[in-house]
């Protein structure tokens, strides 16, 4: 007999639709997965219900697991925003407390975990998190939790305030490192590309973009001992390194 899901049935099919669009999985990519028809795939997530048998398999086939899925449709609203209004950018770049306050609430901590993480009272904190609320920032859900209104990857304005005031330190700080050591990686490549090719690469890193928020989703919720901080950069531009431009006006004889 199949049981049937029920209650947060609706929320976990848009996550899971969600999910197959951050990583690029047509209906038809997902049923061939699971041994279905197209149509079947489409009736079962148009009808919002499936037998936990079946959301096992779906699971499987998008390489993630049934509690992962279940959290992300409960932390967070399909319709989260990934960006602040441009007021609320400003509040926050016009204060370091605020806006390191906004970044660690926005990954799931508590007001304890803030308290110790940056080394202040947690009166203070509380303070911050009023502030944050007062902005529109966070919805209050208890003396020591708050939840912030948008998704924990947030996308900054490209000529917003905090971008303004911080990109330039960024770049430089995160670039200092030799990108060996556990849990890093850099991989840069320059080649010819046409503009067919350099269109699909932009889209591949937009999806990766989606996935990256997709799995910070995942794990808002996880204790803070279970997480680190991780900072992705992509990125992709014409670009011709300066030695040919050199070479072009002063030609080396060889």
């Amino acid at each position: 007999m199949k049981t049937e899901l029920t209650g947060e049935s609706d929320r976990i099919i848009e996550s899971l639709k969600r999910l197959m669009k951050s990583r690029a999985i047509t209906y038809k990519e997902l049923a061939a997965r699971v041994n279905l028809s197209e149509v079947s795939i489409k009736r079962i997530f148009s009808r919002s219900s499936m037998s936990l048998t079946r959301l096992e398999q779906i699971c499987q086939a998008l390489d993630i697991g049934i509690l992962e899925i279940a959290r992300l449709s409960t932390e967070q609203s399909v319709d989260a925003a990934e960006s602040l209004t441009l007021q609320q950018e400003g509040e926050l770049a016009a204060d370091p407390n605020l806006l390191a306050c906004y970044y660690l609430i926005a990954n799931g901590r508590t007001g304890l975990e803030i308290s110790e993480e940056l080394g202040v009272e947690e009166m203070k904190v509380r303070r911050w998190v009023v502030k944050l609320h007062s902005f529109g920032l966070v919805e209050l859900r208890s003396k020591n939790c708050a939840r912030a209104r948008t998704s924990s990857s947030i996308v900054w304005r490209k000529d917003g305030p905090v971008r303004r005031l911080y990109e330039n330190k960024v770049r430089q700080e995160y670039l200092q490192s030799t990108f060996s050591a556990r849990h890093e990686a850099m991989h840069f490549r320059s080649a010819e590309m046409s503009d067919a090719s350099c269109r699909v690469l932009l889209r591949k890193l937009e999806r990766l973009a989606l996935e990256f928020r997709d799995l910070a989703e995942l794990d808002r919720a996880l204790p803070a001992r279970e997480k680190r901080s991780l900072g992705v950069l992509l990125a992709a531009r014409p670009w011709v390194f300066s030695m040919f431009e050199s070479i072009r006006h002063h030609p080396m004889e060889g």
